[in-house]
């Protein structure tokens, strides 16, 4: 006979309720970073940010270099109290981000990814063996 079987599958209205529900937080999200980062520092679209080590008063010290970009990647004026908020208000919105990583944020897509350096693909070098 037919007996139903319990699921733990949503039905496709609320899977799809929820990605709704995800995608305009996510919008109504970098909408409140756009505007803050403009207000911080305006036209800034592009936020990088690298876990440095400096000698600074004959101490080792761990610090962060941050450089706030416009839409066509050249640098925003800004002076020091904003390169600090800008990160204290990213570091509060990604709370759970690795800071120690190189780390870029677009205010147009509201991604953070990692931003390490690699080769240009034309140089082939990843299909080359190391030299001995």
């Amino acid at each position: 006979m037919n007996t139903p079987q319990p699921t733990d599958r949503l039905p496709r209205t609320g899977r799809a309720l929820r990605g709704t529900e995800a995608a305009r937080k996510h919008l109504a999200r970098t909408a409140v970073i756009a505007r803050q980062l403009d207000i911080i520092a305006p036209g800034t679209v592009h936020v990088r940010t690298v876990h440095v080590w400096t000698d600074r008063d004959d101490r080792h010290r761990a610090a962060t270099w941050v450089t706030l970009d416009d839409a066509l990647g050249l640098p925003v004026r800004a002076d020091h109290a904003a390169h600090r908020a800008a990160r204290g208000l990213l570091r509060r919105m990604f709370p759970a981000a690795d800071w120690t990583r190189p780390l870029d944020y677009d205010a147009h897509t509201g991604a953070l990814t990692y931003d390490e350096p690699a080769a240009p693909a034309e140089l082939g070098l990843d299909d080359q063996e190391p030299r001995q």
